[in-house]
């Protein structure tokens, strides 16, 4: 179960993997440097490993409900499967939620959720800055601060949208779709950064 203490931690290694993302996309492009061919190579074969964190908060509905959302994963995109209508990217997110009575604030009451994914990214017509994507994801929710360990199926569904700064920094906004047996169905909206390499 997270406590303040967690839950700063987590929010400074946020700040600090932004510093490095604003320092890193301070880099000039143009510049040449030895392993310019590689990334080339890489971005023709479009592979990519993808590091998004979505820290904040969501409104979930039906009621408009503020949660503290925290969400950190990796993802892959594969080469060989940008043709596969299901997904090219496979992806590995931990998410902790709020599920207490005051949403948006820590309380006893957690959903911590480990997920698997898949994504599949499109570009979107006449633009190469903004693209979509949709993810479903699979995994165990466990909710905490009850006598015991409740432990959940988790399932999502999300359609989104990244804004790309360059080939390293982009935004994320999404709309999700959220199901977990013996809790009503939900939905949220959320907003992230992606560090790409």
């Amino acid at each position: 179960m997270p406590t303040r203490a967690t839950l700063s931690i987590v929010t400074l290694a946020f700040a600090f993997v932004l510093t490095c993302a604003a320092v890193l996309g301070a880099q000039t492009p143009d510049a040449q440097t030895p392993d310019a061919k590689p990334q080339q190579a890489m971005a023709m074969s479009g592979t990519s490993t993808d590091l998004f964190l979505m820290p904040g908060s969501d409104f979930d509905r039906p009621g408009l409900v503020p949660r503290v959302n925290l969400n950190i994963g990796i993802g892959h995109t594969f080469g060989f499967l940008k043709k596969d209508p299901i997904g090219d990217e496979l992806t590995v997110a931990y998410t902790y939620e709020n599920a207490g009575s005051h949403g948006f604030f820590h309380t006893d009451f957690g959903s911590h959720t480990e997920a698997l994914g898949v994504m599949k990214n499109f570009g979107l017509p006449q633009t190469k800055v903004v693209t979509g994507y949709t993810w479903i994801q699979g995994g165990l929710t466990s909710f905490t601060g009850y006598s015991h360990v409740e432990n959940r199926f988790y399932d999502g569904e999300a359609l989104g949208a990244v804004i790309h700064f360059n080939d390293h920094n982009s935004i994320w906004i999404q709309e999700s779709y959220n199901k977990i047996p013996t809790v009503p169905w939900y939905t949220t909206t959320g907003i992230g950064y992606t560090w790409s390499w």
